[in-house]
């Protein structure tokens, strides 16, 4: 059994750090990103052109920034096309409502246009549970808008001034492949049924993975544990985030976690939980727990030293502190590791049980038993699913699901 156990990890690390070698850019899929304007049309389909401005001005809408920012966004995604055409790369073009299993196992390569919520959704859809293969299509962002996004999971900003550089590297192979870490989100229960979930963009039932993923039998351990039957993998893959949590913000989120499969059970009530990967820790999980001047500031002034001459030396950089400290909360894209954060946790009176669980803390797994009235778990912003009172979550991170991206730093 151990021999096994080994050699089932050892493959899963060759899987994970796979690279083709005969990686050749022939099609490229351009996914798009709808713009603010489009979201308008597509919210109001029964009002003309001229109606549908009308309504926004009347509403206090700038729309002709609306318009303007359309159009920069529709012009670059013509200069992107074009850049691959250039290389005698066929391409076609897909959105959020067109993206589907077929046309993405077409792609020699994913090229999300637009900012982060492009790519996440590209990653989303990217994934051999969705697509019911083991192909592993790699993916490479451009920002449309790099005055007004900071697409930290696109490539550099030079590049959108220059597409036509990168793809011609794209197509000459001088880039590196970089594994992206994801998070496998796995349900547990009696009947192995999936509740609908909800795209949060578009505010639509996502019917997708009912046909994608089968209900499994746990083994005896596992059912014993979690007191649960049966298991079911939800077809997306994290690539920033899962969050549990309370619909409506105000309300305290209640939640039972066990830690890489522990005995002890935490219990917590809070504004919601974030497990992040290596990806995310620049994103949602910085914001939870990053600090500022201020706080820094606000401790030190706390201790028996605050009016020496030296302390008063430290205070005169808190800004810098406070960043150096902010930019350890970053963890390596490709880290096998999960970091949990708990959103502004209860700790008066009982609460958190026991009175040693950590707010935040690297974790190999983690298992979520919900206590909430009304909640969702969330993956990477996108796709919500109800996750109420008795409903039970395994997020872990596997080699293999891994994201196959483009490095051109």
């Amino acid at each position: 059994m151990l021999k096994t156990k080994q050699l089932l990890k050892k493959f899963a690390k060759e899987y994970s750090s796979f690279a083709p070698t005969n990686f050749e850019l022939k099609r490229a899929l351009v996914v798009t990103k709808l713009s603010r304007y489009e979201v308008e049309q597509l919210r109001h389909p029964e009002l003309s052109r001229e109606q549908l401005d009308q309504k926004l001005r009347d509403r206090g809408t700038d729309v002709e920034m609306l318009l303007y920012l359309h159009n920069l966004h529709k012009d670059f995604e013509r200069q992107i096309v074009q850049s691959f055409q250039n290389v005698g790369c066929e391409v076609k073009m897909s959105s959020r409502s067109s993206l589907s299993k077929d046309v993405m196992s077409w792609a020699d390569v994913i090229v999300p246009v637009g900012g982060d919520g492009t790519f996440l959704l590209s990653a989303n859809r990217a994934s051999p549970l969705f697509a019911l293969s083991q192909q592993k299509t790699p993916i490479v962002g451009f920002n449309s808008d790099p005055k007004h996004s900071e697409g930290r999971l696109m490539l550099p900003k030079q590049y959108s001034e220059n597409p036509a550089e990168a793809v011609e590297r794209i197509k000459n192979g001088d880039f590196k492949w970089v594994h992206r870490s994801r998070i496998r989100t796995t349900l547990l229960g009696n009947n192995g049924m999936i509740p609908e979930s909800t795209d949060l963009f578009r505010h639509t039932a996502v019917k997708m993975e009912q046909v994608t993923t089968s209900p499994e039998v746990l083994d005896d351990n596992m059912a014993s544990k979690y007191k649960a039957k049966m298991k079911r993998v939800l077809p997306y893959l994290a690539l920033n985030e899962v969050f549990i949590g309370e619909h409506l913000s105000a309300r305290v989120s209640h939640l039972q976690l066990v830690l890489n499969h522990q005995d002890l059970v935490n219990k917590t009530k809070c504004s919601g939980l974030c497990v992040s990967t290596g990806t995310g820790s620049t994103s949602w999980h910085t914001s939870i727990n990053r600090i500022t001047g201020c706080d820094v500031e606000d401790l030190l002034r706390t201790l028996p030293n605050a009016n020496t001459p030296d302390m008063q030396k430290v205070l005169e950089n808190v800004e810098e502190i406070a960043q150096v400290y902010n930019q350890g909360l970053l963890f390596a894209p490709d880290d096998p590791r999960l970091c949990y954060s708990i959103r502004e946790q209860i700790c008066v009176g009982v609460w958190p049980s026991p009175k040693t669980f950590k707010s935040r803390d690297f974790v190999e797994s983690v298992f979520i038993k919900s206590h909430c009235i009304d909640a969702n778990l969330v993956i990477d912003g996108s796709i919500s699913y109800p996750f109420n009172d008795g409903a039970k979550v395994l997020l872990e991170v596997y080699p293999e699901d891994a994201l196959l991206t483009i490095n051109l730093d």
